[in-house]
């Protein structure tokens, strides 16, 4: 038996060349897949998400709520699926989540969007290069016509430029509309830049993505200027709802992050949050994001004070907050119905989407923040307790 992969070049999803492929594991491993093969849904709908499809990876998904958001675009109470096999994670969201929703609900706001493609343009010295950047500022609207002409929904908002030696690193900034748009700013980049090298015969060459728009990296570049949507979730919580439902105060709450975040400044850490990823990650997984986007999505700031009245303000920015409700893997049976669950599916629903996402942030923050804290009274901890209740799967 032949060592390539089978593969069908007339339809490669078909029951046939599937069953082909689970059985060339079979020979050639030492699996036995009772589970992977098996789905509910219509194989051909993964095309353009897989390749050598053989079957499906089953995550547990649970379900926090409710969570009670004052967006702009999501308003009201939503229940989350959350897709994890990190026992305590959704418990720990839900209690999170009962915070704020006691406290009267998190006020959310997106406040900037900007998806890049970074090419980077090669002279022969510096003189050159700084010519260059004179004229992709004087000819941005010929540049934006080029780019949106691949694209009925992206728009070319902005072009950063940076020099360095004898190259222009740029940022060409984008909105996407509901679609994350990786490959949307990519092609659209792409026309821009050939027709950019048509008309500056002095240019060497040009790289169409120089990594400046560090993708699926964090950066402090990302941080500043933002990368898909910069999203800040805020509260304020009254006393004695941290007291009932964390058992924790506003004092103690502010003294713990003051430490943490130095402690993250000594680890060179690119956020002072304590596990943004993990709600984030979830929610990925369960409504078909690209989830190598977490490699953005992770970095965020957190900031507390105690406010006159000794209550505490709580609020996160996640600077490259990258989602969304159509395209990629959002249309996935599955994943469709996570979305569905909090009416997140479809065009106009990416906004709602982002500002429950960063409000899920939240409450992680808060249960996990309160949970670190070791009871001097009892000498027990809260988030050793839980793990050991919940997180071990003997």
């Amino acid at each position: 038996m032949s060592d390539k992969i089978p593969r069908s070049n007339s339809d490669d999803y078909t029951a046939d060349i599937i069953a082909e492929r689970q059985q060339f594991i079979e020979d050639k491993t030492p699996a036995r897949l009772d589970h992977t093969k098996q789905f509910s849904f219509d194989p051909d709908s993964m095309a353009g998400n897989v390749e050598h499809l053989f079957g499906v990876a089953q995550i547990p998904i649970g379900l926090a709520g409710p969570l009670l958001v004052n967006g702009e675009h999501a308003q009201g109470e939503f229940y989350v699926p959350m897709a994890t096999i990190e026992g305590t994670l959704v418990a720990s969201y839900n209690r999170g989540m009962r915070v704020i929703r006691e406290a009267g609900g998190v006020t959310t706001t997106v406040c900037g969007e900007a998806m890049q493609r970074a090419p980077t343009f090669i002279f022969r010295s510096a003189r050159d290069a700084r010519d260059f950047r004179d004229w992709l500022v004087a000819n941005f609207d010929a540049v934006k016509a080029q780019a949106e002409s691949t694209t009925s929904v992206g728009k070319l908002l902005e072009v950063e430029h940076y020099i360095v030696h004898n190259m222009v690193h740029t940022r060409f900034d984008y909105s996407t509309g509901d679609a994350a748009g990786q490959n949307m700013t990519g092609k659209a980049t792409f026309v821009a830049c050939e027709w950019i090298r048509s008309q500056i015969p002095y240019m060497r060459h040009y790289l169409l993505s120089g990594s400046f728009d560090t993708e699926k990296r964090t950066s402090y570049v990302n941080s500043l200027k933002g990368r898909g949507r910069r999203v800040t979730a805020e509260i304020t919580l009254p006393r004695e709802v941290l007291g009932d439902v964390l058992r924790i105060t506003p004092e103690q709450m502010h003294y713990g992050y003051g430490i943490s975040t130095l402690s993250a400044f000594m680890a060179g850490s690119s956020n002072n949050a304590a596990h943004p990823a993990n709600g984030l990650a979830a929610m990925f997984l369960a409504t078909g994001q690209d989830a190598a986007n977490i490699g953005e999505a992770n970095q965020c700031t957190v900031y507390n004070y105690l406010t006159r009245d000794g209550d505490l303000y709580f609020s996160v920015t996640l600077p490259a907050l990258i989602m969304a409700t159509y395209g990629g893997g959002t249309g996935l049976a599955t994943q469709r119905e996570c979305l569905e669950i909090m009416d997140c599916f479809g065009p106009g629903k990416v906004m709602k989407l982002l500002e429950i996402a960063a409000g899920v942030v939240v409450a992680g923050e808060l249960s996990l923040g309160a949970a670190t804290r070791v009871d001097r009274k009892t000498g027990t901890n809260e988030w050793v307790d839980a793990h050991e209740k919940l997180g071990r799967n003997r």
